[in-house]
């Protein structure tokens, strides 16, 4: 037979079918009676002449032609759709919904910030921010765009870094003027310093000048979930605490906060860290995610 008598939507519905395992699914899907779905599928077996199902009564099972057949034909569906979106992206201005998740301190205090200019370029995008500090699984929640802090994420997520994070120990000038400058990082061992509850950040931060790297054990009589809560705490002069510099990089340009240790990079995990922009992997990107990634690149 010709390729060219197998419709797209033939196929379109031989791979919808075979994902979820019955005609009934399909058909709720798509609010039409099972019969039509069943007939479409009967035709394009006739068009090539070989069954694709196993019809029992349960659940329909591909057939061995069938298993070949639908790795082919998803590859090629998901090409022609992705290249008919791409060419209709071409026509239009970038449209509807993105959903994107962060953490909730970087979201409140980096991403919400540059939303809004986002917004006023691209007036026709909506954008449904999802903060938490909880795992959130990408695909079973339709997130677009994930932003991480990681050194290197891990997994199928296509990963670009947005930018490289650094860990600054701050403290406010009141601080500062009842304790005194610090002349080494070991100076904090004797201080009651604000601690993060993370393993590892409540208890030891290393500190790394050209090679030379220096582990500090420190204690405080406060710990705190969040972030920011520890920001509000050093900035009303409660003590010394260890934070990004994209938190902090205000403060510092202000004066609320000082950075104790200027000539030394510290960190409580791992000195190489970055903030991450991730999206599932697929052979096309739509124009309103693609548009979003360049913006926060642009906004570093």
């Amino acid at each position: 037979m010709n390729a060219d008598d197998v419709s797209l939507g033939a196929l379109r519905c031989f791979v919808d079918v075979a994902t979820e395992g019955s005609f009934a699914a399909v058909a709720r899907r798509r609010l039409v009676d099972p019969s039509i779905v069943s007939r479409t599928i009967a035709g394009l077996e006739s068009e090539l002449g070989f069954r694709l199902f196993d019809r029992t009564t349960r659940r329909l099972n591909l057939t061995e032609a069938g298993a070949i057949y639908l790795q082919r034909a998803g590859t090629l569906v998901a090409e022609l759709e992705a290249a008919r979106a791409a060419a209709s992206d071409v026509l239009t201005e970038p449209s509807g919904l993105v959903r994107i998740t962060a953490s909730t301190a970087f979201g409140a205090h980096w991403l919400t910030p540059r939303l809004h200019r986002f917004m006023q370029l691209y007036p026709e995008i909506s954008v449904e921010a999802v903060l938490t500090d909880a795992v959130v699984d990408i695909a079973a929640e339709r997130i677009d765009l994930a932003l991480r802090l990681a050194v290197r994420p891990s997994g199928d997520l296509v990963a670009t870094r947005l930018m490289t994070t650094r860990y600054r120990v701050v403290a406010s000038a009141d601080w500062l003027a009842r304790s005194g400058n610090l002349a080494a990082p070991e100076d904090l061992a004797a201080m009651s310093c604000l601690l993060l509850t993370l393993p590892g950040y409540r208890s030891q931060w290393s500190f790394r000048r050209g090679g030379e790297i220096r582990q500090v054990l420190v204690h405080g009589r406060l710990a705190i979930s969040s972030p920011p809560a520890i920001r509000r705490a050093a900035s009303d002069g409660m003590g010394p605490a260890l934070l990004a510099d994209w938190m902090v990089s205000e403060d510092l340009a202000s004066g609320a906060l000082v950075d104790l240790l200027p000539q030394w990079e510290a960190t409580a995990a791992d000195f190489d860290t970055a903030a991450w922009i991730l999206y599932p992997s697929s052979a096309y990107v739509p124009r309103k995610v693609r548009v979003l990634v360049d913006w926060l690149k642009q906004s570093v």
